[in-house]
């Protein structure tokens, strides 16, 4: 008989490219090689070098250096939506799918409303309402990812409330919340990890496009949508101005869904 793979390809894949990401973001917050506001006109759009490994901006800025940390501020912004999201759509998703009944018809009619909307324009909308900033974006798009969990949760806890071990449980006077949180809660983890890997690729592109319009992290802190919508005036005099940030919000996005397909397969 074959033994079957610990871990398959797509999930050793992207748990090396995870790595380096998550490499590149602790240097970035313990130190990058140069001031990422500092400008100097004399490198000015200067090409990669040993110097500047991926060279400088429009404003002597170097890229490297803004980089890891628009990577630290993507990561944190995409952790922090996920964290809300997943937290409050557990609970939601859990206690709906469990006690199904009026709670279930009055918070998914809700859940399905606010599902209906692209969580981008819902987290424009919540933007163009409080203001602009990283803080208003991990709120807003933490508020829009609730329904994606919530509805995944609850679709596991429809399944697994029948289970003969959840009646066991039940007749062995077992509380309710023990039962959800203990019993069938575990049960989910696989979906689940696997919706939060796919929740914060999610994550970085909508962060990365709300930066990009201008209205996510604010200058002079970085961001690698910000960076690309700086870069948009020298893809032709200066591609790796938009070609970094770039490749960067790939691999950060590549490596979670490699992840995400490896769970599952597993």
């Amino acid at each position: 008989m074959k033994k079957k793979k610990a871990y398959s390809t797509n999930f050793i894949i992207g748990a090396v490219i995870t790595g380096i990401v998550l490499v590149m973001i602790i240097i970035g917050f313990i130190h990058t090689p140069y001031d990422i506001t500092k400008m100097n006109s004399a490198v000015k759009l200067a090409p990669p070098s040993l110097k500047h490994l991926m060279g400088c901006d429009n404003f002597g800025r170097d890229i490297f250096s803004r980089v890891l940390k628009g990577m630290g501020n993507t990561f944190v912004i995409a952790f922090a939506t996920v964290t809300i999201g997943a937290v409050c759509g557990v609970v939601i998703g859990a206690f709906t799918g469990f006690f199904g009944g009026w709670l279930d018809e009055v918070l998914m009619r809700i859940n399905d409303v606010l599902f209906a909307f692209p969580s981008i324009l819902l987290a424009l909308v919540f933007v163009s309402i409080f203001g602009t900033g990283k803080y208003n974006v991990v709120a807003a798009l933490g508020i829009a990812f609730i329904p994606s969990f919530a509805r995944i949760v609850r679709g596991e806890f429809i399944k697994y409330r029948e289970m003969d071990y959840v009646k066991s449980a039940r007749l062995a006077g077992v509380s309710q919340i023990r039962i959800i949180f203990v019993h069938i809660l575990p049960n989910t983890m696989t979906v689940l990890l696997s919706s939060i890997m796919i929740g914060f690729n999610n994550a970085v592109l909508a962060e990365a496009g709300m930066s990009y319009l201008g209205i996510g992290v604010q200058p002079p802190d970085a961001s690698l949508g910000s960076m690309l919508s700086e870069s948009q005036t020298y893809l032709f005099s200066a591609p790796w101005y938009a070609i970094f940030p770039g490749a960067m919000i790939i691999l950060m996005v590549l490596g979670f869904s490699l992840l995400a397909d490896g769970i599952k397969e597993k």
